[in-house]
């Protein structure tokens, strides 16, 4: 059965802001919450990117609802001992209800020491062998690693979860959905594709869990509403491998003037009409998600939490009773 999650976005809320939607989401009845892990917004207009770890330990203060990050990159930005410590601390923090989601990275945020930004075959590469490292690490038991990309000497997480947190892994193509299915716990999707998550299954995923989300604007004016979505997150919109590649939030800016609010009307709900909110949602139950995160795009959070929690959410769950 599809479970319903709320998406908290980094890239466009302050750490306070995020803390209270994710209040306000275990009120309206979401039973989960992920959160994306920025080093910079996709554009100026989105204005925040606060390091998600903080914000990690204080949600596990502030709501009892399972933590999954959309998605961390352990690989460049971060040293995966370094990542598999911040996850280990999460997961004690949460007693055990967090999942790191990990993925192989965009260069907005992964190209901030200056080093070249990889292909993504030797991407693909480091993401497996950091995954390796932080289960090793995972396990509380002294590690040290020779690797192609990494080296590890000596290093002991001393704060370890009673059993190691799930590690779910992105993947946009098919190359990446094969290595989901190889070495992930779980599958991170963005889109209701069900050839790739074909791919992800036949490649070693069987039945693991499928997850991802999608952003709406919910508003009682549907014009506005497209015009928010337009201005705040039309890099959802950008096509093929752009978003791994542009390097600051001005490329992402200046590659959006090519998307229009007539692409964001007909590819992101938006609006008060619950049956679009539904449809758009009721895809990723069909195409076999197993949890489904939704995001509301813009400051009208109050409108959006009290129809998902009276319109929207209730018609889901019935649906699938």
């Amino acid at each position: 059965m599809t479970s319903y999650g709320y998406f908290l976005a980094s890239e466009e809320f302050t750490p306070d802001q995020l803390i209270d939607q994710a209040r306000q989401a275990e009120a309206a009845g979401f039973t989960a919450l992920a959160i994306s892990d920025h080093f910079h917004p996709w554009n100026d207009a989105q204005g925040s990117s606060p390091f998600v770890w903080s914000v990690i330990g204080a949600l596990s203060r502030e709501v009892s609802l399972p933590i999954t990050t959309l998605v961390t990159c352990p690989t460049v930005r971060l040293h995966p001992c370094v990542t598999a410590q911040a996850a280990a601390t999460s997961s004690v923090l949460t007693q055990g209800r967090f999942r790191l989601g990990v993925g192989t990275g965009e260069a907005l945020n992964e190209h901030i020491h200056g080093d070249p930004w990889p292909s993504f075959a030797d991407r693909a590469d480091m993401l497996e062998e950091a995954v390796q490292v932080m289960r090793e690490l995972f396990t509380g038991e002294q590690v040290s690693h020779r690797g192609a990309h990494y080296t590890v000497d000596n290093a002991r997480l001393y704060t370890c979860p009673d059993s190691p947190p799930p590690v779910y892994v992105s993947g946009f193509g098919p190359k990446a959905a094969a290595l989901a299915g190889r070495i992930g716990d779980g599958y991170v999707l963005m889109g209701p594709d069900e050839d790739l998550i074909g791919t992800f299954r036949e490649s070693g995923g069987g039945d693991k869990p499928v997850i991802g989300g999608l952003k709406v604007c919910w508003g009682a004016d549907r014009e506005q509403a497209v015009r928010t979505a337009h201005r705040l997150w039309p890099s959802e919109q950008l096509p093929g491998e752009l978003a791994q590649i542009l390097p600051t939030p001005a490329h992402f800016e200046q590659a959006a003037e090519l998307v229009t609010p007539e692409q964001i009307a007909g590819a992101t709900p938006c609006g008060d009409d619950p049956d679009e909110h539904i449809a758009a949602i009721q895809r990723y139950v069909e195409a076999g998600f197993a949890e489904v995160y939704i995001g509301q795009i813009g400051p009208d959070q109050e409108a959006f939490f009290d129809a998902y929690a009276t319109k929207v959410l209730p018609a889901l769950v019935s649906r699938l009773a």
